[in-house]
């Protein structure tokens, strides 16, 4: 079955370039275009929808702020000129961020994305539980930043946030930019201390001060939980109450 997008942008030439490119995917399906996100929320109240394309500048209520609000998410394509707001939409677990103009291969590179996550979803791996097993060099990790190779003692950081191709490392005394991806620091961190909550953001299960409608707080920093990662996070969790 085809996926039901909405469409929801304040200028009416950006609508008219998202009807033409959707009506050219075979597996979109255009359910309505909007102008505002007060008027996609009364879509979104009659039927389900399975992708959103939105825009971010728009009046009354920005795209970031009307996801924010929605407690059960489609998918979504942020539409926008203005690259600013790329690391929220990233936070927000985004798909994808298209600058405008959009050529329609990066449209279709993007709309692909959410194809492939429909059809083949993510399972995150399943947290183990079991206490730390010491290992050699294993409490702390290496990375290149500022010309110089410095070391991180894991036991300092606190989080791990993710931007394109690099990495934030934030530790109880600094933060650490380094050019790396997510997956290949995930690889490196010892899983019974460190998970992966969301597609930018990793964390220390050791630092977490608590967990409160979808988000983990760390000292000041609260983290969204993505919703590829919540089942196996919450299972985490479970096993630690009393």
């Amino acid at each position: 079955m085809p996926l039901t997008c909405l469409a929801i942008d304040d200028e009416p030439l950006a609508l008219d370039l998202m009807r033409s490119y959707i009506s050219k995917i075979p597996f979109l399906k255009l359910v309505q275009t909007c102008s505002s996100a007060l008027q996609a929320m009364e879509v979104l109240q009659r039927q389900p929808i399975d992708l959103l394309f939105l825009d971010i500048e728009m009046p009354e209520i920005t795209g970031v702020q009307f996801v924010q609000s929605l407690s059960h998410r489609p998918a979504v394509i942020f539409t926008t000129a203005y690259p600013q707001y790329a690391l929220d939409g990233f936070t927000l677990d985004a798909v994808d961020y298209l600058l405008k103009p959009i050529p329609f291969d990066r449209f279709f590179k993007a709309v692909n994305k959410v194809y492939e996550r429909v059809q083949r979803p993510q399972a995150p791996t399943p947290l183990t539980v079991s206490a730390p097993v010491p290992q050699e060099n294993e409490d702390f990790i290496f990375v290149k930043a500022d010309y110089k190779t410095l070391r991180v003692n894991l036991k300092d950081l606190l989080f791990i946030e993710g931007l394109k191709d690099y990495v934030i490392l934030h530790t109880t005394t600094r933060k650490i930019i380094t050019l790396l991806s997510m997956s290949k620091i995930t690889e490196k961190l010892p899983e019974q201390e460190f998970a992966r909550v969301h597609r930018s953001f990793i964390v220390s299960l050791h630092h977490i001060d608590s967990i409160e409608k979808g988000r983990i707080r760390i000292k000041e920093q609260e983290i969204p939980i993505g919703d590829s990662y919540r089942e196996g996070f919450m299972r985490w969790v479970e096993s630690k109450n009393l």
